[in-house]
């Protein structure tokens, strides 16, 4: 008997360690080290520090209606028990299961200063063979961060990983960007891209863009195929080099200074007479050309009238000096804008109107380009265009097809920049319109679609970093201005790109460096933001040498950007010309 006895309870013993030997982690890419493969995030990144294990952990920012789920679908067994664990900092960090068939659960912190381990357990129903594992935060309450994120069970049936995928082959090649489909491979969730031996992008379809590419580079692509069970092979490669830039094809010198001339008004600064301006200043552009009503697109440039600017010069003179800066080597672009210029293009009647009026500012004064300078309520989204690759929303399409017609038209020596507010490009990171779930300023973001549509004809962008409210960069922290530290996050942005909206998968691609310009106030009374000389020299430094840097860590060093913006060429030669003199000691 006592024999048996033991035999039976060492059968116990083996059988229960048989079976915690089937119990495994089903929680792929637990610990974030490959970046947010796996995970489905509202406003996730991944970051080097800090980290409970390894060299990444999760970061994700609550906003608005938003609480920064990541999330991921895991194939469990019926009837089976399941332990969810993770570590987690911040305040109110969630982590949890649904779909089990049972009772979904969670468990939570209130306040976690340090990394804090949060557990949970859960039965699957009788017919569950999938769950959904999840952490997040709460609203308005600040980043969180969560790691080693395990659930700890016995797997469910995943089956084989799919097949590797045939076809691959480019489709549309530009200076930036290039076009890639591939045959349809059964089983597969999902796929991804590889590019040069890389994992870049995701794609759900049969086909993908590779953005933000460099011109005339080659480059090779590979993709594989996705389930719950793994991720194939990668397929053959094909290759493909990105065409030359017709942006940058207009003569700029390597570093530029643009100003904006005060030309149809004078303000507190004084008029300026257009030969009067400095050699320094590389690009001047003509502010502003302004629209007959808000939704005509019938666009007219009225000079200064004498009596506003007693000292203004003839038309002859100006014609004059427009010629006299292009042999120079000077660019004089028409503006069109401003704050009180508000252009609207709704219907293809304006849009058209747009393009005829605009064509006929160039042809009388002779001009080498365009600035587009929509503020105020010019732009925003309707509730239905949440994606900025393929806008619907018709002031926008109309204000792209517009300039792609005036950069036709004109050639490859046509000047094409903007000077978009922060809150329609940067704020694009957070928000994007009116947001999944509706209420949001519908102008959030709304510049990205334009943008991206045109950076290969975009010559120059020139963001305002001022007249700002905070804006959240990469580093998921909110900078204001006043300093080197605004600047240089907001470039940053630029420079190295950034998911829209929080989404993973839906990034807005890096510009060429040479298509940045920062932009700054030329003094105090120019508008609010402005930054000391040793300002702008460290925003230029850390940007550049990637020396002098503050708190935000760049993601890379561009010694190639174009150079400064500023409001405005009166406001600066009202301050006895600092801007234009912090520029040439610089770059000399």
């Amino acid at each position: 008997m006592l024999t048996a006895g033991l035999l039976a309870v060492s059968g116990i013993t083996a059988l229960s360690s048989a079976a915690r030997a089937a119990d495994a982690d089903l929680a792929r890419n637990g610990g974030f080290e490959s970046g947010l493969d796996n995970w489905s995030c509202t406003a996730g990144t991944t970051v080097s520090s800090p980290v409970h294990s390894g060299g990444s952990a999760l970061q994700a920012t609550p906003a608005g209606s938003d609480n920064a789920q990541c999330a991921q679908t895991v194939t469990v067994q019926p009837g089976a028990q399941y332990t969810l664990s993770g570590y987690v900092r911040g305040s109110y960090v969630y982590l949890g299961a649904s779909g089990t068939g049972t009772t979904d659960v969670s468990t939570w912190t209130q306040s976690a200063p340090d990394w804090q381990k949060l557990t949970t357990t859960f039965t699957t129903g009788a017919s569950i063979t999938k769950v959904t594992i999840y952490t997040h935060g709460w609203y308005g309450t600040g980043a969180y961060y969560a790691d080693d994120i395990s659930l700890v069970g016995p797997g469910g049936s995943t089956g084989q990983p799919p097949a590797v995928p045939t076809g691959l082959k480019t489709g549309t090649v530009t200076s930036s960007s290039v076009g890639l489909s591939w045959t349809a491979v059964t089983g597969a969730t999902s796929y991804a891209i590889y590019r040069n031996g890389v994992k870049v992008q995701t794609a759900t379809g049969t086909s993908a863009t590779a953005t933000g590419l460099t011109p005339s580079t080659a480059y090779s692509f590979q993709v594989t195929a996705v389930n719950d069970a793994g991720e194939s092979a990668k397929s053959a490669a094909v290759t493909a080099t990105t065409a030359g830039s017709s942006g940058g094809s207009t003569d700029l010198p390597t570093h530029a200074l643009v100003g904006y001339l005060h030309a149809s008004f004078a303000n507190g600064s004084g008029y300026t007479r257009l030969a009067d301006v400095p050699d320094s200043w590389d690009v001047i552009d003509l502010a502003f050309g302004e629209p007959t009503s808000a939704t005509s697109g019938d666009i007219r440039f009225n000079r200064c009238p004498v009596t506003e600017c007693p000292n203004v010069e003839s038309d002859a003179d100006f014609k004059a000096a427009i010629k006299a800066k292009q042999a120079a080597g000077k660019k004089v672009l028409i503006s069109i804008g401003g704050a009180n210029g508000q252009v609207q293009l709704t219907t293809t009647a304006a849009r058209d109107a747009f393009v005829s009026s605009v064509s006929n500012i160039i042809d009388t004064y002779g001009l080498d380009g365009l600035d587009i300078d929509f503020e105020g309520h010019s732009l925003s989204l309707n509730t239905s265009d949440t994606d900025f690759k393929n806008p619907t929303t018709p002031v926008i399409v109309n204000l792209i097809s517009a300039l792609k017609t005036l950069k036709a038209r004109y050639g490859a020596k046509f000047v094409l920049s903007m000077a978009p507010e922060t809150f329609f490009v940067q704020m694009g990171y957070q928000f994007y319109g009116t947001g999944k779930f509706g209420g949001q300023d519908p102008r959030c973001g709304a510049y990205l679609p334009v943008i991206y549509a045109l950076r290969d004809d975009l010559t120059l962008l020139h963001v305002q970093d001022y007249n700002s409210g905070p804006i959240m960069g990469l580093d998921n922290q909110y900078h204001s201005m006043g300093g080197a530290d605004f600047h240089i996050a907001m470039t940053d942005m630029l420079l190295t790109g950034f998911s829209v909206a929080g989404d993973a998968n839906n990034v807005f691609p890096p510009l060429r460096p040479d298509q940045i310009a920062i932009g700054m106030p030329a003094s105090t009374n120019a508008g609010n933001g402005y930054v000391a000389p040793a300002e702008v020299t460290k925003t230029l430094d850390c940007l550049t040498k990637k020396t002098n840097c503050g708190s935000y860590a760049t993601h890379g060093t561009w010694p190639a950007m174009r150079g400064l913006m500023t409001w405005s060429v009166n406001w600066d030669r009202f301050s006895n010309w600092e801007f234009q003199k912090t520029f040439d000691a610089y770059f000399g």
